[in-house]
């Protein structure tokens, strides 16, 4: 589904078992094209990765059907990408969560990675793209919010900046479904890890990492992310304690307390804060399914509820929606 005016394009497209979603502040001829060859991409990777399709490459691939070389090139390359991911977590992150190949923890990073290189292509400076619930966005500033997790319609955090990409892990809506890898049981130490990247690092590695980190647990995984340059985590604990990593108060917004209300919902959705239009993004949970999430302009939610913090804000609300 496309909107849009003037001076924006937004799009959303129901893909990989979620939703991605596309703003553009500054469209122009070539944008069109270029996000419609965006979504062809997008199902085309789904139709290679997808875990839960019998015909993809990669459940062939486990089932011994084909060989790598047998695959389409990006098979390859993204197993490549998962091998560098683990070694660089020290195992903590893995392509075979629960014993079977699925490399969905790198795959929807990249795929978001896909879009935003296709619209820069084309020659946009300015957007936000989301797949589920993950954020790359291109100039800015643009401010993000961090769904508290223990508080459903409250954000943790609102994060500002140029150029992010931002990932959330979290066991708030489908439970404890990140395994740590060495023992084969579910990470249960966190209620939610946010990875920030700086501009240049991608939404592949850096929602590949939160996954690691989350896995890794808060001592760990915040030591671990301390040591990486170009990355800030925020950790939420199940007893609501917030840790971070030092760098990480260049990202915060300034504009009020960490627990902001979430206001009115977004037509079609079942969550969304509304905030001034300026250069912000929101993304909200869909009413579609738990899973899902949408991201729409601030400037479609402008005017409708009248709550000041969030307003100061101008958040946007991320939640965790990471499969692996």
């Amino acid at each position: 589904m496309t909107a849009g005016t003037a001076d924006r394009l937004r799009h959303a497209e129901h893909v990989m078992g979620t939703v991605f979603s596309v703003t553009v502040r500054d469209p122009g001829p070539r944008t069109g094209p270029a996000l419609e060859r965006a979504v062809a991409r997008l199902h085309e990777i789904d139709a290679l990765f997808s875990p839960y399709r019998e015909d993809s490459a990669v459940s062939r691939l486990d089932r011994g059907e084909v060989t790598v070389g047998q695959c389409h090139p990006d098979v390859a390359e993204v197993l490549a990408r998962c091998r560098e991911t683990a070694a660089q977590t020290g195992g903590w992150f893995t392509a075979h969560p629960a014993g079977r190949l699925d490399p969905s923890g790198w795959v929807k990073g990249w795929a978001v990675d896909e879009v935003c290189r296709a619209l820069c292509a084309a020659g946009s400076r300015e957007h936000c793209v989301s797949g589920g619930g993950d954020v790359r966005t291109t100039g800015g500033p643009w401010r993000i919010g961090v769904a508290n997790p223990l508080l459903p319609g409250t954000l943790a955090a609102v994060l500002t900046g140029t150029g992010l990409a931002v990932a959330t892990s979290g066991t708030a809506e489908r439970g404890a479904h990140i395994m740590d890898p060495f023992t084969g049981r579910p990470a249960v130490a966190l209620a939610s890890l946010t990875l920030v990247g700086d501009p240049g690092t991608g939404l592949a590695r850096t929602d590949a990492w939160a996954t690691a980190v989350f896995a890794m647990g808060p001592e760990r995984g915040l030591a671990w992310a301390e040591q990486q340059a170009g990355i800030e985590a925020l950790a939420v604990l199940p007893d609501g304690r917030r840790l971070r990593t030092g760098g990480l108060s260049r990202h915060l917004s300034a504009a009020g307390p960490a627990d902001w209300t979430l206001r009115a919902p977004c037509p079609g959705t079942a969550g969304a804060p509304a905030g001034p239009p300026e250069r912000a993004a929101v993304v909200s949970k869909s009413a579609a399914a738990a899973d899902h999430r949408q991201v729409e302009d601030l400037g479609a939610a402008e005017g409708r509820a009248n709550d000041n913090r969030a307003r100061a804000a101008g958040g946007a609300a991320s939640r965790p929606g990471n499969r692996a």
